[in-house]
């Protein structure tokens, strides 16, 4: 919080910026798909399915989406409980999900989910980067 004379205001301990509660629900989501996911790749290979061209694994690619899914749903809840540790992960995982996002439009032609994908990315970074949430983050 900034007052007229250009000061900042220390927030109050249960504060939570609109921009990071915005942040951390969008990330939230994006944790929660990345564990349904998961969910989905371990009942694909339980059923048998089998990656022809590619030697992966469903069970192996299941446990690093139960990781990743895993560490954002908990960093998201994080910063809605305003935990400031949660930040930092957040901000790693969308700049990882802008070239997921490119990717997923170009290279797999899944242009609405690459598209869902990287405008949510861009919309949890700028809400993490506004002038609120940077002060909430240095108090």
């Amino acid at each position: 919080m900034v007052t007229n004379n250009s000061e900042p205001v220390p927030y109050p301990r249960d504060f939570v910026p609109p921009g990071v509660r915005i942040a951390g629900g969008i990330a939230t989501v994006q944790g929660l798909v990345l564990l349904g996911f998961a969910v989905y790749l371990v009942v694909h290979a339980l059923l048998g399915h089998r990656e022809e061209t590619v030697q992966i694994s469903g069970y192996g690619t299941a446990i690093w989406f139960v990781i990743m899914g895993g560490a954002v749903t908990a960093a998201a809840i994080g910063l809605l409980r305003n935990k400031r540790w949660g930040r930092g992960l957040i901000i790693i995982a969308q700049l990882v999900l802008l070239p997921v996002s490119y990717y997923l439009g170009v290279g797999s032609e899944q242009w609405a989910a690459g598209v869902i994908v990287g405008a949510s990315a861009i919309v949890v970074l700028v809400c993490l980067f506004r002038r609120e949430s940077l002060e909430w983050y240095a108090a």
